[in-house]
């Protein structure tokens, strides 16, 4: 390096030393505006920028060059060869052209290093070409370490210069300045080391070459180039800011668009961050400046490309964003390709859903959430039964218990809904206390829960989980006021030792609830097969029973209703048989419950009165008929208009027909009982209070509803002249009866005593094996004869 020192510094002209190099600085700096546009343009358009360009580079260079050959003094006779200086000149555009075509044919990295070097290479060329056309009178002495370090210094700047212009930045002002010094420094390092590598050894014999010029007409040759620099820097400097202008225009224009827009926008090169709108730099935590150069696949990962790689051009899904706070937030995006500026980039379209994934997880959590008690519903309880059944281990079991709290309406009636829906909280919070990690309850409806519990290993454990439900309840009914006092019957099942299927096993859990409510209440009980089998023969009967009608399996006879007194028959109570095709003659009191329970009581009730008021239509005017009513017709809200109807379609009188009502129908629905029963009586129909004396027996009752008529139980009745306590009740009903001016019938009187007793005590009217037992129609056609 010394040498070069010394050659620059004692055999140069410094100040043409410092032209040469402001020369080489406007030459760079006007290359790396017109390489720029090079790089943005098209087609043939971008090969006449390649043209201008090289041109405007290979002339600086040129002059470069020789501006600080001019500086070189040898103090011997000189002059320049004029076609290897004019193929210095061509070789120096030449090889600036093709330098700049290749590093502009890709975005790469090695398509800008190859082609800066190939333009490194080109200052190299168009240097020793230039040497070669210097006539001295005397030899030249090369040095080839400074010859080979000129080469490596001229193809290695040459190649970071042009990396620098083109490489992928946000800060466009600094690298085009960095990469105008760097190709500054490439071409003066070059040429001052190459320099630095010949010395010149004087020799008269060296003749110099008529034709060659001297160097005052070089210098004419140089300043041309020079004027050609500037006008060519001049046009490319108009350009430039021509088109910065133009380029501020459109990114406001589309920023201002971009900003109107609600959702994120972002304008990527490849996955750069080229520009981004407001909306995203607040959605992201982010200023806007802080995004450029940014790449969007660490704000919104690489599940963006792999998306884009399978579902197309322009694929629509969902991602978590990165925000500034570490958080994640779900977005849509939405890709798509536009033309940005005249180049391919990448729109991405950023939408904040975090509104809509909290409706949706609302809406998915009403679907498969119980909205009173925050427990799973009937759904999810499927579900999750599915599943834990699907990957329960050999050897465990699954309990299924089913809950049904008991006298949960009379909770309703008595105190509100509002009581109601406490206690259903409040039961859904006693199960859950008592429960472990692994299971679940679910409200399934109602008052019905569910349980499912894993992992259980016999039926003793599945009893043992219930007694502990049972005893929860208890423990919080000791601090409990009567409208919160709870208690329920639970059925299990077990899968797979019951069922193996989810739809049996639940039907099985319900057979053994029914039976838990059925033998008494506040108990569980474990399914076994005979429950299965009476659960089966029921539902066969209930299917049978809602078809018994249109297969007139159904009919009615009727029992005598007669003055005690007289003896006169007054009416009759029509009563229903069933006769099964198989089965035979079957006892209502094992059909009729089963009805009530299944619904089918309300056809088939309604065929019963259908079918007693178009009988009784034809009998003596005097008689009446009596048709029993199930709790379940007298709480149906059209129950008073489809008796009226039937008296209507039948002609009976509504006076000679008589309802009778048993107190459990009152208690159900109060309210809803007491508007019908006065519909009816509206009508004209009469209602007696069936079976007195069993169920609540409340004489608030009689007071209240409208009857005509008391009925005392049969059971009563029975031994009513040799059992004390029997007379004794039996007595006051019929006291009660005077009293309120009500007619008293008697049910089941079988023998003369009872009969002789009831008549002592002047009951008006009996009913019962000794005064007449149910016959068919046929049987007394000539006693209701008109």
């Amino acid at each position: 390096m010394l040498t070069v020192y010394n050659c620059i510094v004692n055999e140069h002209n410094l100040w043409l030393v410092l032209l040469a190099g402001a020369i080489c600085l406007i030459a760079s700096m006007n290359a790396v505006s017109l390489l720029r546009h090079t790089r943005k343009a098209r087609s043939m358009m971008r090969l006449a920028w390649i043209a201008i360009c090289g041109t405007s580079f290979g002339f600086g260079i040129w002059a470069t060059h020789f501006i600080a050959m001019l500086a070189y003094s040898p103090s011997i006779p000189s002059a320049y060869d004029v076609p290897l200086t004019a193929g210095s000149l061509l070789i120096a555009v030449a090889a600036s052209a093709l330098g700049f075509a290749t590093a502009t044919g890709g975005m790469t990295r090695d398509h800008h290093l190859v082609g800066g070097a190939i333009t490194g290479a080109g200052i190299a060329a168009m240097h020793y070409t230039g040497m070669a056309a210097f006539e001295v009178q005397g030899r030249f002495v090369w040095d080839q370490r400074l010859i080979a370090a000129s080469l490596v210094l001229g193809v290695t700047l040459g190649a970071i210069a042009t990396h620098i212009v083109l490489r992928k930045s946000s800060k466009r002002s600094r690298s085009a300045a960095l990469g105008a010094l760097t190709f500054t420094l490439a071409i003066c390092s070059m040429h001052f080391t190459g320099m630095g590598a010949i010395s010149i050894v004087p020799d008269g014999s060296v003749a110099i070459s008529p034709s060659s010029i001297p160097a005052e007409l070089l210098a004419a040759g140089v300043a041309v180039a020079a004027f050609t620099i500037l006008a060519l820097t001049a046009v490319a400097l108009w350009l430039d800011i021509r088109d910065a202008r133009r380029v501020q225009m459109e990114e406001n224009r589309m920023r201002g668009l971009a900003n109107a827009a609600v959702e994120g926008l972002l304008v990527c090169n490849g996955t750069e961050i080229v520009t981004a709108n407001n909306a995203f730099g607040t959605l992201s935590g982010r200023d806007n400046e802080a995004l450029l150069g940014m790449h969007y696949t660490d704000l919104l990962g690489e599940l963006v490309q792999v998306a884009e790689a399978e579902q197309g051009q322009e694929p629509i899904f969902e991602t978590l964003l990165n925000h500034a706070d570490g958080t994640k937030r779900p977005v849509e995006i939405i890709l798509r390709s536009i033309d940005y500026f005249g180049r391919p980039h990448r729109a991405v379209a950023v939408r904040d859903i975090r509104e809509r994934k909290a409706a949706e997880d609302n809406i998915r959590k009403l679907a498969m959430n119980d909205t009173l008690t925050g427990l799973p519903n009937r759904r999810s309880f499927n579900a999750r039964l599915e599943e834990v059944m699907a990957s329960n281990p050999q050897g465990r079991s699954v309990a299924v218990l089913c809950m049904d709290l008991d006298r949960f309406k009379e909770v309703n009636d008595l105190f509100g809904h509002a009581a109601g829906d406490a206690m259903l909280c409040k039961v859904a919070a006693c199960v859950e206390s008592v429960l472990g990690e692994n299971q679940l309850v679910a409200r399934l409806g109602g008052d019905e829960f569910a349980i499912i519990a894993p992992g259980i290993a016999t039926a003793n454990d599945a009893g043992r989980l219930a007694e502990k439900i049972l005893e929860a309840f208890r423990e919080a009914n000791r601090s409990a006021t009567s409208e919160g006092l709870m208690s329920t019957s639970i059925g299990i099942a077990l899968f797979p030792q019951d069922a193996e299927d989810q739809e049996t096993l639940i039907n099985y859990a319900d057979t053994a609830l029914y039976r838990a409510k059925s033998e008494g209440r506040d108990t569980y009980r474990l399914y076994d097969h005979e429950m299965g089998q009476e659960a089966r023969a029921r539902r066969i009967m209930e299917h049978e029973l809602r078809h018994a009608v249109s297969r007139n399996e159904f009919s009615l006879v009727y029992q005598p209703q007669k003055k005690i007194d007289t003896g006169e028959t007054i009416g009759y109570e029509a009563l229903l048989r069933w006769k099964h095709p198989e089965r035979g003659n079957v006892s209502p009191g094992i059909f009729i419950p089963v009805a009530e329970e299944s619904g089918a009581i309300v056809q088939i009730g309604e065929w019963v009165l259908q079918e007693a008021c178009r009988t009784a239509a034809k009998w003596n005017e005097a008689l009446t008929v009596a048709v029993n009513v199930s709790p379940v017709q007298l709480h149906s809200p059209h129950f008073a208009l489809t008796v009226h109807q039937i008296l209507l379609n039948t002609g009976l009188a509504p006076q000679r027909l008589e309802l009778e009502i048993t107190e459990t129908a009152l208690v159900r629905d109060m309210h809803r009982a007491l508007a019908t029963l006065r519909q009816l009586k509206g009508i004209g129909v009469r209602v007696a209070m069936d079976d007195f004396g069993t169920g609540y027996s409340s004489l608030s009752n009689l007071r209240a509803f409208p009857f005509d008529k008391i009925k005392i139980d049969g059971s009563f009745i029975r031994q009513v002249d040799t059992n004390q306590q029997a007379a004794t009740i039996v007595k006051a009903v019929l006291g009660i009866g005077r009293g309120l001016g009500l007619p008293v019938l008697a049910e089941g009187v079988e023998t003369s005593g009872e009969l002789k007793f009831l008549a002592g005590e002047f009951c008006q009217i009996g009913q019962g094996y000794f005064l007449g037992r149910p016959a068919p129609l046929e049987s007394i056609e000539n006693e209701v004869a008109a």
